[in-house]
């Protein structure tokens, strides 16, 4: 055996070091913004690659001659460009294209460098009508979501067989700036999407597992990165209304346009009643600004502000029996002052240098204002019979940060090399992070308070190489270093400091067989951080728990018009965090594993009518715990998306789309279970050069569902004894919502 993979070893090498051209360029629309994710290919010799997220490529021949590159990307027209390429030589080759019609013909099933293929997410931020941030975390396949306090507060999120809470095990980012809090009042890695306008959003980068050099705490499930536009298209103005008193406001204008930079300014104003009984008063404002400008040939700038500011009340998590006793109905409170705010100021500031040598150095220093308030009641009068048990979380902190990131495509004794390295920190000052006792929103007593100093220092190093023009293998090392430094304002004597510092390995293969699969192996380790104050006061034995993963897996095209991706995998974590919510805590539970599949489908019926679906089946576990007392409590494991969608260039186009999420077990013995749901939604709008129409229609079918769920223990007021079952949130009813768009 050990003889074979020897030979074999050597055989790819040798057919490696026969590589004697390397086409390299970048690919961009017709107004010269880099188009991320596009593909490329090269029929003669079946190889392909994906542009980088500044829109370069770099794609090995196996010999020397003349050869025929076709670049495609959805929404645009495929061009088929003619090269010759001489012995030892790398080629130049960069292509704009023109906006075209929605086709899935025009992908081509290709590799990246770790990432082996994003292409659903070009295909569904073309296809999927988008209304708010909560839209655009759904483009992720397998990912769920549920608000549970008046709209404000961050979603909880469910992939891949965690429920991660706010974000304790999914790395969240908007332009390169961190989304997750660490440390954070409510939640560790609590991620609040909710400053981003969604009209904004020009690409969705996605992937699942801890497979990525360049992603570091909290990418165990995955990552997702939002990245807003460069400039509008057209200016726009719009207006939204629907039921429970929802009104929208949104704009957007270019301020400057010239050949070498441009600059826009948007903003948003939303406030709604809500569908419950005690109204929400929920009320969000977005301002945000963009500046680009290309200096010299060489070096691109870019300069974003904004400004996020929200408040809201809140009905929170209501138990079952006190809607089954009609002691209130489905959409009634039993704490009517629950509620908060939140506001987040974001600066960013990035930089991408095309160096002489053919590679790139990018970088990027951002500066993060963000305050929150929290008015929560999960246990009503468990802990406090008098008062009640209501609680009131808080903080106040300043984020800085800083990246570096070097590129460079080589050759290695023949064999294309693919360089990136970088490095950057991060730094937290959170200031008075409190968690009180509060009645009506009226302080009564602290349980904690103090402050925090977070910092976080990291460097990567990744190297892919092309041991063929189709086989390529990732190697990849990550370095992060954690200081924690918690002062504790009720007890001046025990102010501490921790320090520790985790490698993250990672080794990934990619295979294109044909022009239409793509075989991938990854494997890898990752991490997510644990709080502060848990490092600090408690001596956490896991401070940065770390993740094993490993996913087996293909992108096939069936047909010009189908498009299925599939993936085996299995992930193993040091250390759980599971939501406790009698304490509004989130607590370590030991080792755990989940197993799954994931498996999507993109086919186009028609030109103009697409449909798709994500299955994603888990089997999460706790490790060390005897059968039948192993669940993991709130993990879904099994969730379903889909839906049609019709797409002209004018005219009526729209959306019918589902969502499922099985039953799952709220407890470790599964002996309480969170219900499953299966809601559907549908949009349609009637669009015309210089206007559009639009209807939504949420849960169509008037479905009576919980869209949060907890197995809490709580004692209402009257109650001498404490009961532990299922307390929720109930999800929207039927709801219709009407908007107005017009472009200058």
């Amino acid at each position: 055996m050990k003889f074979f993979i020897l030979q074999l070893t050597l055989w790819l090498v040798a057919q490696g070091a026969l590589a004697q051209g390397i086409v390299r360029g970048s690919v961009a629309d017709e107004k010269n913004e880099p188009l991320i994710g596009a593909s490329i290919y090269i029929p003669e010799t079946g190889t392909g690659t994906i542009t980088d997220r500044l829109g370069h490529y770099s794609i090995t021949t196996a010999k020397a001659g003349s050869y025929s590159v076709r670049v495609s990307y959805i929404g645009f027209e495929t061009q088929t460009i003619p090269v010759t390429i001489a012995d030892g030589a790398i080629t130049s080759l960069s292509v704009h294209l023109k906006a075209g019609g929605v086709q899935l013909a025009d992908i081509t099933v290709t590799g990246g460098l770790e990432r082996p293929m994003n292409t659903l997410s070009h295909v569904d931020i073309r296809l999927r009508p988008v209304n708010t941030s909560q839209d655009i975390l759904r483009m992720v396949p397998g990912l769920f979501i549920a608000q549970h306090a008046g709209g404000g507060k961050a979603e909880q999120i469910f992939l891949r067989g965690f429920d991660a809470d706010h974000g304790t095990d999914i790395n969240v980012e908007v332009d390169g700036m961190p989304v997750n809090m660490v440390s954070h009042a409510h939640g560790q890695g609590y991620a609040d999407l909710h400053f981003v306008i969604p009209e904004l959003v020009d690409y969705v980068d996605f992937d699942k597992g801890p497979y990525f050099a360049d992603e570091g705490d909290f990418t165990t499930a995955g990552y997702v990165d939002f990245q807003t536009r460069n400039k509008l298209d057209h200016n726009f103005a719009r207006l939204e209304g629907g039921s429970f008193g929802m009104g929208r406001a949104v704009a957007g204008v270019n301020v400057l346009k010239r050949a070498r930079s441009n600059a826009y300014i948007a903003s948003e104003f939303t406030r709604t009643n809500g569908y419950f009984e005690n109204s929400q008063h929920f009320k969000r404002f977005n301002i945000q600004g963009k500046f680009n400008t290309q200096w010299g040939e060489r070096t691109r700038l870019s300069l974003a502000l904004s400004v996020f500011d929200s408040q809201w009340d809140a009905s929170g998590q209501i138990p079952d029996r006190a809607v089954d006793s009609g002691l209130i109905t489905r959409f009634g409170s039993l704490d009517p002052t629950e509620g908060g705010g939140t506001g987040r100021i974001n600066m960013n500031l990035r930089t991408s240098h095309s160096l002489r040598n053919g590679g790139t150095w990018e970088n990027q220093a951002y500066a993060v204002r963000y305050n929150f308030s929290l008015f929560s009641n999960f246990t009503f009068y468990l802990n406090n019979p008098v008062d009640g048990d209501q609680i009131h979380q808080q903080e106040h902190r300043w984020v800085y940060g800083y990246k570096t990131r070097y590129s460079q495509t080589s050759t290695l004794g023949g064999m294309r090399l693919q360089t990136e390295a970088g490095a950057g920190f991060r730094y937290d000052a959170i200031d008075n992070i409190a968690l009180s006792n509060t009645v009506r929103r009226i302080f009564i007593r602290d349980f904690k308070r103090g402050d925090i100093r977070e910092g976080n220092a990291n460097a990567f190093w990744s190297e892919t190489l092309w041991l063929t023009p189709k086989f390529s293998i990732n190697a990849a090392l990550r370095f992060d270093y954690f200081h924690f430094d918690y002062t504790d304002r009720l007890n001046a004597a025990q102010p501490g400091s921790k320090r520790r510092g985790i490698v993250s390995p990672k080794l990934n293969f990619n295979y294109q067989a044909t022009e239409t699969v793509n075989l991938f192996v990854r494997t890898g380790t990752g991490f997510h951080s644990n709080d502060a104050r848990v490092v600090v006061e408690q001596s956490a034995k896991e401070t940065l728990p770390r993740a094993y993963g490993m996913d087996v897996g293909a992108d096939i095209k069936v047909t010009p018009a189908l498009i299925v991706h599939t993936a085996l995998w299995r992930l193993d974590l040091d250390e759980e965090f599971v939501y406790v919510g009698d304490e509004a805590v989130v607590e370590p539970s030991g080792k755990t594993t989940r197993e799954g599949i994931d498996l999507s489908v993109r086919y186009q019926l028609a030109p103009w009518l697409f449909a798709d679906a994500d299955l994603n089946v888990t089997r999460p576990r706790a490790k060390g715990v005897p059968e039948g007392e192993d669940h993991i409590p709130l993990a879904p494991t099994i969730t379903s998306i889909g839906g049609l969608s019709f797409r002209r260039q004018q005219g009526v186009n729209g959306s019918l789309r589902y969502r499922y999420m099985g039953n799952r077990a709220a407890n470790e013995t599964n002996t309480v279970v969170a219900n499953g749901y299966f809601i559907a939604d549908a949009i349609v709008n009637y669009t015309r050069p210089g206007y559009e129409f639009g209807l939504s229609v949420e849960n169509i079918f008037n479905t009576a569902w919980k869209e949060a769920q907890f197995d809490t223990e709580s004692r209402l007021k009257d109650e001498t004894d404490p009961v532990s079952e299922i307390h929720f949130t109930p999800g929207t009813p039927l709801a219709l919502k009407v908007r107005f768009t017009k472009y200058f």
